[in-house]
């Protein structure tokens, strides 16, 4: 007789499905609002109810489980609906990346196998051109911010109206929570995107352990149900780093920008009183830095850095602007959030400047999640500044590799870890301090070097607003660093290359940096090149200076 502790069947409710998110806002937010730009607002209750018919679109545009559907739109209401209704009919969304050239932006929808298309009217043009390239797709239904689209040739009508005559979904179906959910691509640094791909299951617990995560300590601070949420990350850009379904789990109140203009987001930030959001470094600035940036309040915002290392500099502005920020760590093979840089209980007492270098280390493990240290023969290295390796990772939400291509996959999740590519160590504390990426060490002479800490330096000086630091080839030395900053405006005309060379040097003389340091060439920049998520993107860099 089987013992009556051993589980055999699954009971209805013991799957980890995307839907079962929406329960508590259902009950517990009816009449909370999410809110699009300036332009529409809807009770959690109309939300819910749109999703519905929007299932009931989706059914009658021929989407099936298994199917692939990409969206391009701009951060919306609708990209929320879409976010919940696509998963939970059983096909997976593809969040189509628009800031990629046409021909990859083809790729990835040809790649992905979609088959029917959600799209804003300003990439129909794109669409049109490529249409030839993506043969699977089979309908394409229009997206508007007016209340009804114009018609367009070739497409199947417009969303808006198409979710209003939509008779609603009774109920959502039932499947296993390994059915993939999510399908996105990675921008990579040579060839086509890599596809990675999240299951319910998967994005189910990443979305309670964040929850969990984020709320644990107040130090420099923590995500309440009664946040004001604005993403400040992209939506196709792994999910938004995964908070929309976390804030629409919570029932709190949500404002969706839109397209990125720096005087929109200013302006919702201060009229919505928003008081938590995520964004990369170089998105922070550029809204720190805008004239009409002296109209908000900054003081109410919690704010987290993720996509790139948090530098003290930036930390410090932020501060001096009354945000309570700090960094955080994942990749789009992660789901995305890894570690959050936390204050441990015992140092809350401890004064500003420890407590800003706990700020912007990488970020101590969320629960669930198990981190290693690798030499480069897989051989775990014991926590300390001086046993540095590649970063590697465990945890239930991680991607299972990536779409159609088994031999990167393979090699991804070589010796049963998530291999991140990044140089790192564990400190005393148990923290992460990524060091640099594997593909940006600096090599000079046979010894490695990283970049990030030449730009934390650099990053330190008053005048620097963004640095991106480089191994240039060197007849004698292999490789030597070279520096490109951008100044603050008031430091344009008054602080020189020399004047960030003798800043350097301080770091280097009191032994903070490696000495081979001296040899970075430093020249101030207009501006850095950018990735499509507003990364500084330093393979365009590296390419520039290849071509002299």
């Amino acid at each position: 007789m089987d013992s009556p502790l051993a589980v055999t069947t699954a009971r209805p409710g013991s799957a980890l499905l995307i839907r079962d998110l929406l329960h508590r806002a259902r009950r517990w937010a009816p009449l909370e609002t999410v809110t699009y730009r300036n332009l529409r607002t809807l009770t959690y209750a109309e939300l819910l109810a749109r999703m519905e018919r929007l299932g009931g679109l989706l059914r009658d545009l021929g989407v099936k489980p298994g199917d692939r559907v990409g969206v391009l739109d701009w951060d919306s209401h609708r990209y929320l609906e879409l976010f919940f209704a696509v998963p939970m009919t059983g096909a997976a969304i593809h969040t189509v990346n628009v800031r990629l050239t046409p021909e990859q932006m083809a790729w990835t929808i040809r790649h992905a196998n979609d088959t029917v298309l959600f799209v804003h009217v300003d990439f129909l043009p794109l669409v049109r051109a490529c249409r030839d390239a993506m043969p699977a797709v089979r309908k394409v239904v229009v997206i508007s911010d007016d209340d009804v689209a114009p018609a367009v040739e070739d497409t199947d009508g417009d969303y808006e109206s198409g979710v209003a005559n939509a008779r609603p979904v009774e109920s959502w179906p039932d499947f296993d929570e390994n059915t993939v959910a999510t399908v996105f691509y990675t921008t990579g640094t040579t060839g086509n995107p890599k596809g990675v791909y999240f299951s319910h299951r998967q994005i189910v617990l990443h979305t309670l352990t964040a929850g969990m995560g984020l709320a644990m300590y107040d130090d420099p601070l923590s995500l309440r149900a009664t946040d004001v949420y604005m993403p400040l990350t992209p939506m196709f850009h792994v999910h938004a780093w995964g908070l929309p379904f976390l804030a629409t789990a919570l029932g709190m109140r949500q404002v969706y920008p839109g397209k990125y203009e720096p005087t929109m987001l200013l302006e919702l930030l201060e009229r919505h009183r928003i008081t938590f959001s995520h964004c990369v470094p170089t998105i922070l600035q550029m809204l720190l830095h805008h004239p009409a940036s002296k109209t908000v309040n900054w003081s109410r915002l919690k704010l987290v850095i993720g996509g790139a290392a948090l530098s003290p500099g930036v930390a410090r502005e932020a501060n001096d602007h009354g945000i309570r920020i700090l960094g955080g760590y994942g990749m789009s093979e992660t789901c995305p959030i890894i570690a959050i840089a936390h204050v441990k209980p015992l140092d809350v007492d401890a004064d500003a400047e420890t407590k800003l270098g706990t700020y912007t280390r990488t970020g101590f493990p969320m629960p669930l999640v198990e981190v290693a240290i690798h030499d480069a023969n897989g051989v775990e290295l014991e926590p300390g500044k001086d046993h540095i390796g590649e970063l590697v990772v465990r945890a239930p939400w991680l991607t299972a590799g990536y779409l159609d291509d088994p031999q990167a996959s393979e090699n991804l999740w070589r010796g049963g870890w998530l291999h991140t590519g990044d140089i790192a160590y564990l400190d005393d504390d148990g923290y992460i301090r990524i060091t640099d990426r594997l593909k940006d060490v600096i090599k000079i002479g046979g010894e490695w070097i990283s970049s990030l800490e030449i730009e934390a330096v650099l990053g330190k000086h008053p005048g620097v607003r963004e640095v991106a630091v480089v191994g240039v080839p060197d007849a004698k030395w292999d490789e030597r660093p070279h520096a490109e900053v951008v100044l603050r405006d008031d430091a344009v005309g008054t602080v020189t290359e020399r004047d960030l060379q003798k800043h350097l040097r301080v770091s280097i003389d009191d032994g903070s940096i490696h000495k081979r340091a001296i040899l970075t060439t430093i020249v101030i920049a207009a501006a850095l090149p950018k990735t499509s998520v507003g990364k500084i993107d330093k393979k365009v860099l590296r390419a520039r200076l290849a071509g002299g």
